[in-house]
């Protein structure tokens, strides 16, 4: 018996007397396992440019609150991933030049965020790189269960907030 056959049936014995994990374990880790490498791959895209996806994400949220931007608090609600340190993310991106910050009119103790010009054209230029990256992440399920996945999901979200 090769020494590979003899650690692989170890294994399997090993799992055999192992305890089945309860299903709620079982998804909860798929789930984990599915958005890491989804992730990962996104993450590479948005390298080349120079963003990471917690910068994007501010960037799709700002470019989807128009002229008016958004005050950073609400920023910080609608982030996929939550930051811990909104505020040098924002400095980040402003740095760059790809926000810009400033004080509400109305109440000063606001601080608003708004999207740059440069910052609409470096998130429109990674929008079919990215669509695409779905596509190829995807392409396994059909509409309909894609659309049930997403179903779930958002009703695994919706019990937990």
């Amino acid at each position: 018996m090769k020494n590979s056959d003899r650690d692989s049936g170890t294994c399997s014995n090993a799992k055999a007397l192992a305890p089945r994990a309860p299903i709620q374990q079982e998804a909860f880790l798929a789930i984990l396992s599915a958005a890491d490498a989804l992730a990962a791959e996104l993450e590479a895209v948005l390298k080349e440019s120079d963003l990471s996806a917690t910068q994007y994400n501010v960037l799709r949220i700002l470019r989807g609150a128009g002229d008016e931007g958004l005050p950073c608090g609400r920023i910080a609600e609608r982030m996929i991933t939550r930051d811990p340190d909104m505020t040098r993310l924002l400095d980040r991106l402003e740095k760059r030049g790809l926000i810009g910050r400033s004080r509400d009119v109305d109440d000063r103790r606001i601080v608003r965020g708004r999207i740059s010009a440069a910052g609409l054209r470096a998130v429109a230029l990674l929008d079919e790189p990215v669509i695409e990256l779905h596509r190829r992440q995807l392409h396994g399920l059909n509409k309909s269960e894609m659309n049930q996945l997403v179903d779930l999901l958002r009703k695994t979200i919706e019990r937990n907030d």
